[in-house]
């Protein structure tokens, strides 16, 4: 509870004789021009700029400092009729709260407080937009008179009065039946267990004939994997040998209004990374009014906090904390940031990344370009120390055939795209109609590649890379690796809950593409040493299936290990042609030395999806850096032409792909954009 307060106190003095909703019948800047406080020159420089930018005049005003801060909150209070509340006056309502619901206090940007007297207010920093925020208010509570409060003190109370509802929001944001947090049920565990007693009673009664049909399942599997490797290089090929440009907009010109941009980062235990981390951040070309990074931070992370505490953060640049619960991953993080983010675009970057200096600008023109269809945009990864040994250049191998070969195909061929875990883009209302991440889910950005298709929306590919530090130690490989592997399986017991309502969302492509993609490389991983066990066959050593095994059966295997190696190295040769990969052309041939560790991490990982499904196996970040991806940059700045043309079309809230027939779990609320 609230410690009792002093009677509510506006600034200055006395309280406003006009309701809040009352305004002055002048522009913003015409009033500061009348008060001489702005120039003629800025006042059209800012008033150019927000023809471009989708923020309000005033906020272009106090981050370009044209106007002193005092000044420019005086003027705001004249126009819009009201005065401004300081921070320590701020006492919430829970009442009335609860009557709005504190995440959509959040999203709003407003909170109920009440004074002494038993008055209500309506505290925002949004004043601009209050008429319309007021239709999605309560009756009771659309007539209230506002007044103006700094926006990152309203989300700090609410966050600390409202923390029980933010925190099981965070984990319970998508629907039980589309998440994995049941998965400590009874049903699912019995189903493991009677599966695994099935596998121990066929080989105790048929060796042989289950040892047979193993290595069957693990052929298909195997089939259909160079089958997409043989598709996807071709698709790239073809891509490669057509000059034409994917995105209809030209880089030098950007007719449409900029969005604001939220990038949540999620940092954990990063006493090394997190200044890094910020100094990358900062080569971001946007405007700085248009650009909100939510650095996220769990409130136990002392090492983390101190960091931050140490280091000057731009205005741009905020720290969230994110309050203990039932489990610590990072989409639970990610969920109870995403009400406290500003913005109509969500973004994601890990606490190793050092992105593009123009992301957001080719995430902005992309979304513009492609149309409101697209929910996501999946940006590249990449390392920027593939040369530290032979694990690093093994991985970005990997890196760049998933993203610059077997992505790509899978988009050409209709498939649904398993998204990263970093430089992800969203818009935000499709991201909050699918409930966001599965708190519970330790590959969260694979579920929601899966979700978003079934959803009926889509993800592009845009061709900004990000590069991060390259995983190359075993043991941490192997436990990265492991969680993935973990992740993969519980995203399919999820879906695969009710195959025939997949079947309809998904359509036949993308749920036959699904099924090679999560179940292929499950059984890929954990059958590997079924077929590595016929080398013993070759070498004329005794195998469970030699007195059986005819010379052309042996003769066929040997034909598909030698298509399954040559289709791998031919995608990886495609996947690192790039003139900053060419290095690695010569590694490639040591890839099958590389592979086997997955099977490792599939058995680690099989057996804490028995034992500890939720657990996230962080892996440590800052082992290996590169200065050049650290040290600012030069490059011309950011040119925004004056023209006057519609904003980014908004995402149109669109029914499930589903029948009615099928439809069988129930809809997410709809709010009126």
């Amino acid at each position: 509870m609230a410690p009792p307060h002093p009677a509510l106190r506006l600034v200055p003095t006395p309280p406003p004789a006009v309701p809040s909703r009352a305004p002055v019948h002048r522009s913003l800047g015409t009033l500061l021009l009348e008060r001489d406080q702005i120039t003629p020159q800025d006042l059209f420089h800012a008033r150019a700029l927000q023809r471009r930018q989708d923020v309000p005049l005033w906020r272009i005003l106090r981050a370009r400092d044209m106007v002193a801060p005092a000044a420019l909150q005086a003027a705001r209070e004249t126009i819009h009729g009201t005065r401004t509340i300081a921070t320590e006056d701020l006492h919430p309502c829970a009442d009335s709260i609860a009557l709005i619901g504190p995440a959509q206090c959040l999203k709003l940007g407003l909170l109920p407080v009440r004074d002494l007297d038993h008055k209500l207010w309506l505290a925002s920093d949004r004043a601009e937009t209050m008429e319309r925020t007021r239709r999605l208010l309560p009756e009771t509570l659309a007539e209230l008179p506002m007044v103006l409060a700094e926006e990152e003190a309203l989300q700090n109370i609410l966050a600390v009065h409202e923390v029980a509802a933010l925190t099981h929001q965070a984990e319970t944001r998508v629907r039980a039946e589309e998440s994995c947090r049941i998965w400590r049920s009874r049903f699912p565990m019995l189903k493991i267990a009677a599966g695994l007693a099935v596998v121990t009673t066929l080989f105790a009664t048929a060796p042989v004939l289950t040892f047979a049909a193993l290595v069957l399942v693990a052929l298909i599997t195997l089939l259909a994997n160079i089958a997409l490797k043989a598709a996807a290089g071709l698709i790239a090929l073809r891509k490669a040998a057509d000059p034409s440009p994917s995105d209809p907009v030209p880089s030098h010109a950007l007719p449409f209004q900029l969005p604001v941009i939220s990038v949540l980062v999620p940092l954990f235990e990063e006493s090394e990374i997190a200044t890094r981390l910020i100094r990358r951040l900062e080569r971001l070309e946007y405007p700085r009014e248009c650009l909100d990074i939510c650095l996220i931070v769990e409130e136990d992370d002392a090492c983390t906090r101190a960091t931050l505490t140490k280091t000057d953060l731009p205005p741009w640049m905020r720290v969230i904390q994110v309050p203990p619960g039932a489990v610590k991953t990072k989409p639970r993080a990610l969920n109870y940031a995403m009400d406290f983010a500003r913005g109509s675009i969500i973004g994601v970057f890990d606490a190793e990344d050092a992105p593009a200096p123009r992301a957001m600008i080719t995430v902005a023109r992309a979304f513009h370009a492609r149309g409101a269809e697209v929910a996501c945009l999946q940006g590249r990864l990449d390392f920027y120390n593939s040369r530290s040994n032979w694990m690093s250049r093994c991985f970005t191998i990997e890196y760049a055939t998933w993203f610059g070969v077997i992505l790509p195909g899978l988009a050409k061929l209709g498939c649904a795209i398993p998204l990263g875990g970093t430089t992800l883009f969203f818009r935000r209302t499709a991201l909050e109609e699918l409930g966001g991440w599965d708190a519970h889910n330790v590959t969260e950005d694979a579920d929601l590649g899966i979700r978003l298709a079934r959803y009926g929306f889509r993800t592009d590919l845009i061709d900004t890379v990000t590069e991060e530090e390259a995983n190359c130690r075993p043991w941490p490989w192997v436990k990265q690796r492991s969680r993935w592997i973990k992740g993969y399986a519980a995203t399919y017991a999820v879906h695969m809950r009710k195959p025939r309502q997949l079947w309809h969302d998904l359509g036949p492509r993308k749920f036959w593409g699904f099924q090679l993609l999560f179940l292929g490389s499950l059984i890929q991983s954990a059958l590997s040493p079924v077929l590595w066990s016929f080398w013993l066959m070759i070498f004329g050593l005794w195998h469970p299936l030699s007195p059986v095994m005819s010379v052309p059966l042996l003769i066929a295997l040997q034909v598909t290990f030698a298509l399954s190696g040559v289709a791998t190295i031919a995608v990886s040769l495609i996947g690192v042609r790039s003139r900053k990969h060419r290095h690695l052309r010569g590694w490639v041939l040591t890839l099958p030395a590389y592979f086997p560790l997955a099977t490792a991490a599939a058995y680690k990982g099989l057996w804490e999806l028995i034992k500890k499904p939720f657990y996230w196996d962080k892996t440590d970040h800052g082992v290996f850096e590169d200065d050049a991806a650290i040290q600012p940059i030069k490059s011309a700045p950011l040119q925004i032409p004056l023209l006057k043309s519609a904003p980014i079309p908004p995402l149109p809230l669109r029914p499930h792909p589903a029948s009615d027939a099928l439809q069988t779990r129930p809809r997410c609320d709809r709010e009126a954009p």
